[in-house]
């Protein structure tokens, strides 16, 4: 049963990566911060609650870097949410690549 509740995570965890790495599609007008902002706030409590599942059930040796990857990654993700609530362009491009580059080592270490 641990394996179903770790590949469901996995799976998860992976789509919410995908999504917001297209999350910068969204950005085409003003209506569009709203839109961003909710959907970082969904795929973040998301991943927050798989990964939390992850790191509970890893062996002790394998910890410490998906806990290190977890905290790089969250705190990446709240300088997003920052920007996007100001509404800079800037900042949030800015923000995204940050983000993006967390998500895309996230992805190379999952299965």
């Amino acid at each position: 049963m641990a394996g179903i509740v770790s590949n469901g995570c996995v799976y998860r965890i992976r789509k919410c990566a995908i999504d917001l790495i297209s999350i910068i599609d969204l950005m085409d007008g003003e209506d569009s911060w709203d839109l961003m902002g909710r959907d970082l706030h969904l795929r973040s409590t998301f991943l927050y609650c798989d990964f939390n599942q992850i790191i509970s059930k890893a062996p002790e040796d394998e910890k410490k870097p998906l806990i290190n990857l977890a905290n790089r990654l969250f705190y990446s993700i709240e300088q997003l949410n920052y920007a996007v609530k100001l509404r800079n362009i800037i900042l949030t491009e800015s923000r995204y690549i940050d983000t993006a580059a967390v998500l895309e080592e996230l992805m190379v270490l999952l299965p």
